[in-house]
C-alpha cells in the first residue's frame, strides 16, 4: 500500500461531536426564533432557565445566535489557512475541512491542529 504523503489528510470528527454540536445548534436557533415551540416546561430547571432568558434577554440571545455562526466561518477560514501552512494540496481534502470545521467547530480544528506532517529531513 502506497504511503500519503500528507496532501491529502482528512480526519472526520466524532459522532459524539456530529450529533452534540448540531443538536445544541438547533436547540440554540429554536430558542431564539421559536420559543413558544419548544416544551421548555417539560426540561425542569434548564428549560425555567431558558425561559427567563427569552423572557428577559432574547436580544442577548439573537446575538449570541449570530457570533456563534461568525465564529464558526472563522474557524472554518483558519482551517483553511492550516491546511496551506500543513502542506494539505488536494482540494477535495481541504474543502471536507472547511465545512466540516464550519458545521462543527472546534471539535473539527482540533483534529486538522493535531495533525504533524512528516517533513522531509534536511541533510
Amino acid at each position: 500500500m502506497a504511503k500519503s504523503d500528507g496532501c491529502d489528510y482528512f480526519k472526520r470528527t466524532s459522532v459524539f461531536w456530529m450529533l452534540t454540536i448540531p443538536m445544541a445548534i438547533t436547540f440554540f436557533g429554536c430558542i431564539v426564533y421559536v420559543p413558544e415551540k419548544l416544551p421548555l416546561s417539560y426540561l425542569g430547571l434548564f428549560g425555567s432557565f431558558c425561559s427567563y432568558l427569552v423572557d428577559n434577554y432574547s436580544h442577548v440571545l439573537y446575538k449570541m445566535w449570530m457570533w456563534t455562526w461568525v465564529v464558526h466561518l472563522a474557524e472554518a477560514l483558519i482551517s483553511l489557512v492550516v491546511c496551506s501552512v500543513k502542506g494539505i494540496t488536494s482540494v477535495s481534502s481541504r474543502c471536507l475541512w472547511f465545512f466540516q470545521t464550519f458545521l462543527f467547530g472546534v471539535a473539527s480544528l482540533g483534529l486538522l491542529l493535531k495533525f504533524n506532517p512528516e517533513r522531509p529531513k534536511h541533510q
